[in-house]
């Protein structure tokens, strides 16, 4: 198989795995527009705002779990099958929920396929990817969450003035990408590694000689085959050298992304602009500029993940973000909290978090754990990502209209930095390794052979 034959069967496949991230982005976001509909509809308080937010989210947290012990045990390709069916029911379920009691137990059962996505897809993306190309494929991810935020943007602002069930059409739509992905994933093969694991090391062979030759094939398939001799599968491989130091930066990691507020931005951004003055009709049409901005940073990041290696881009990009936030905390003390400088400044903040934060967390996280315990080791970074989203998510209109907007930015700032300097100071680079070559890296790095500081990916 010629080169460029193999390049465009491992794009296919990390784009199809990528689709999950369509509907992650899709299902998170789509209740932006709704929002305001909802709170008229079921007269909802604050809190009532922020558990109609967060129930999905709740969710996902249980969505992860699941889907981590059942992965090692049904396969990648099997569990995003039944995932895409899940996203299509809940979706319905959703649109025809005829109470706020349903509506939310319908949003936690989303969060079930969410949670789900959130840990298959980039470990599918990461286990059929060559070393070379994975970065820039995890990228594919979650520039598919960007993609998905923006149509749902987008859907929100076409369908306001559709009368008084335009929020159950927002909600209904989501039916038409879970058939799209589940179609994709049917045609995809399942990957390598997970068929080692299972003894089938024919088939896996078949699948690797498509994406890397027929002279790279057999190595793989002895590099998996010890990866996966290095201890069995069970909660006592998460102690163990290298892993126990990959799982703490992870879960660090995981709960620094969301106490930045990334998702408070996304969820609550026609809150945030009505709060500067905008109606509401401006207010969504300038959340699709949010997306629209999002998705292309995102393409940035494409293009300097393998560059210029993961850490360097976390640094600059949770440094930037901070810089945004102190600017909307600058803007309410100097009395110009008002549309133009909201959005800039949200515009920016966005604008790092795209190109640095997004892509490089989803890329980073599977990468670190060895082949032999990442399933079952996803599953804390992801449970804990889900459940700093929740909180967050539920607290910020609270948050923002009791504690006040000084308070409230104030402390997502500071959360920015705290994320810069922890990855400056204990993330290791993972650019340009192989997936069999980091435990041994991360092994070094605890007995002391590599600094966390050190970037090189070579």
């Amino acid at each position: 198989m010629s080169d460029s034959r193999k390049a465009n069967y491992v794009i296919f496949l990390g784009c199809t795995a990528a689709l999950g991230g369509l509907l992650f982005g899709f299902d998170i976001a789509i209740i932006t527009g709704a929002g305001p509909y909802l709170t008229k509809e079921f007269a909802l308080s604050d809190l009532g705002l922020g558990w109609a937010f967060s129930s999905l989210l709740f969710g996902c947290a249980l969505g992860c779990v699941i889907a981590g012990r059942l992965t090692d045990r049904w396969g990648r390709k099997n569990m995003l099958l039944l995932i895409a069916l899940l996203f299509a029911c809940t979706s319905i379920e959703t649109a025809l929920a005829p109470g706020f009691t349903a509506f939310v137990t319908a949003r936690f059962l989303a969060g079930l396929a969410v949670g789900g996505v959130s840990l298959l897809s980039p470990m599918y993306v990461a286990e059929v990817s060559p070393a070379g190309m994975r970065g820039r494929l995890g990228t594919t991810y979650q520039m598919s969450i960007i993609v998905g935020i923006l149509i749902s943007y987008a859907l929100n602002y076409l369908l306001r003035n559709t009368g008084g069930n335009n929020w159950r059409w927002m909600f209904l739509t989501g039916v038409v990408p879970s058939a799209v992905f589940f179609l994709f994933v049917y045609i995809a093969p399942e990957t390598p590694r997970f068929l080692v694991m299972r003894g089938r090391e024919r088939d896996a062979l078949a699948v690797l000689q498509r994406i890397s030759g027929d002279v790279n094939a057999d190595a793989q398939v002895e590099a998996i085959r010890s990866s996966l001799k290095v201890e069995t599968r069970s909660w006592r491989g998460l102690l163990r050298p290298g892993v126990n130091r990959a799982l703490i930066i992870s879960v660090i990691l995981a709960i620094l992304v969301h106490f930045s507020g990334i998702n408070t931005v996304i969820d609550y951004a026609p809150a945030i602009f009505q709060s500067a003055g905008w109606k509401i009709d401006s207010a969504l049409a300038s959340t699709f500029i949010v997306g629209l901005t999002e998705f292309l940073f995102t393409l940035v990041s494409f293009w300097v993940i393998d560059r210029y290696g993961r850490k360097p881009l976390y640094i600059v990009g949770s440094f930037g973000m901070a810089l945004a936030l102190i600017g909307l905390i600058a803007a309410v003390f100097a009395n110009s909290f008002h549309g133009p400088v909201v959005l800039a400044l949200i515009l920016t903040y966005i604008a790092f978090f795209a190109s640095c934060i997004g892509p490089v967390f989803w890329t980073l996280v599977p990468e670190i754990f060895p082949n032999d315990m990442r399933g079952l080791a996803m599953t804390f970074p992801v449970l804990t990502q889900w459940i700093a989203n929740a909180l967050v998510v539920l607290l910020f209109p609270y948050a923002f209209h009791v504690m006040g907007k000084t308070a409230t930015f104030g402390f997502l700032a500071a959360m920015a930095l705290a994320q810069g300097l922890f990855t400056w100071l204990c993330v290791p680079e993972t650019g340009n390794k192989s997936l069999e070559e980091m435990e041994s890296y991360l092994v070094a790095a605890v007995s002391g052979g590599i600094k966390g500081s050190d970037r090189s990916g070579d």
